[in-house]
């Protein structure tokens, strides 16, 4: 081969690379993980310059095809256990309590953390378990881990003030391990009565960067709250046949929300039902949103 030959093989790989590098920091800090079996959704309707979007939701196909056993154990091809490797379960105590989590990623100096807030009759285990909900979560501790993040999934004693208190010790001990770098609290199903407490902490909410509803019920008060105040973004996803919480609820919530000039996003998931946002939202779409938010 001769040398001109090789020079421009070589300036072409250079260019290739610095058009990847430029791609993915478009997109945001967060690296792609398997995008093209997690971030592929069709889009059905696209409103509010891109914030509101109805995304193709198929239990045929999104379930029964993508489990090896529906709603028990994804494909392999969903998962990478690599992660396992940084994954550890602890008992901390913070604010005189004892909070049992599951912690994957950095202890220390994190460039961020998320906190999931399971629904009821979750603990600790749901948010970890790398097969259940279609290989989401094990996507999840991927990107956290492979961007120097932090991810704890607490067991949540109650749903009330006391629990919700358990969450904002914990929002502050993650931001002070991190030395203040940004903290994203994601609550599912019946967890965001705790996202609901937490907005109400003047203290918890200096702490906290976003916020994640996940087929949650909605929170007409939103926007008098010290989270509001500071106008902390919020991502909402919600299946559109969910029978628990109703998504027009959401909805309109979301709309008062946009009058305001509150930045926000919402992903509906179009005959999705009350455990689709966990099985199907979008992880790195969520993160890169949150970080690069205000």
């Amino acid at each position: 081969m001769s040398t001109d030959h090789l020079s421009l093989r070589v300036l072409v790989a250079l260019c290739l690379c610095l058009f990847a590098s430029a791609t993915a920091a478009a997109d945001g800090p967060v690296r792609p993980f398997k995008d093209a079996l997690f971030s592929s959704q069709a889009v059905l309707k696209t409103e509010d310059e891109g914030a509101f979007k109805v995304l193709d939701y198929q239990e045929l196909r999104d379930i029964n095809q993508r489990d090896e056993e529906p709603e028990r154990r994804v494909k392999r091809d969903y998962v990478d256990l690599g992660v396992r490797e940084f994954q550890a379960n602890e008992t901390l105590t913070i604010a005189s309590s004892r909070l049992d989590v599951a912690r994957v990623g950095r202890m220390r100096d994190a460039t961020f953390t998320i906190i999931f807030i399971h629904g009821r009759g979750g603990d600790r285990r749901l948010g970890v378990n790398d097969y259940t909900f279609g290989g989401n979560f094990n996507r999840l501790k991927n990107l956290v881990v492979q961007s120097g993040g932090a991810y704890y999934a607490p067991s949540v004693k109650s749903f009330d003030p006391n629990g919700a208190a358990d969450i904002a010790a914990l929002i502050r001990h993650v931001f002070e391990l991190s030395s203040g770098r940004p903290v994203i609290l994601a609550c599912a199903s019946m967890g965001n009565f705790i996202c609901q407490s937490v907005t109400r902490d003047k203290e918890a909410v200096r702490y906290l960067k976003g916020l994640v509803v996940m087929g949650g019920p909605s929170d007409p008060g939103f926007l008098t709250t010290p989270a509001a105040k500071l106008k902390i973004p919020v991502y909402f996803s919600h299946g559109s046949a969910d029978s628990v919480y109703k998504a027009e609820e959401q909805i309109a919530l979301y709309r008062k929300m946009r009058k305001a000039g509150y930045p926000t996003i919402f992903r509906l998931f179009q005959t999705g039902g009350h455990g689709t946002p966990i099985r199907m939202s979008d992880w790195r779409e969520i993160l890169n949103f949150m970080l690069a938010a205000g």
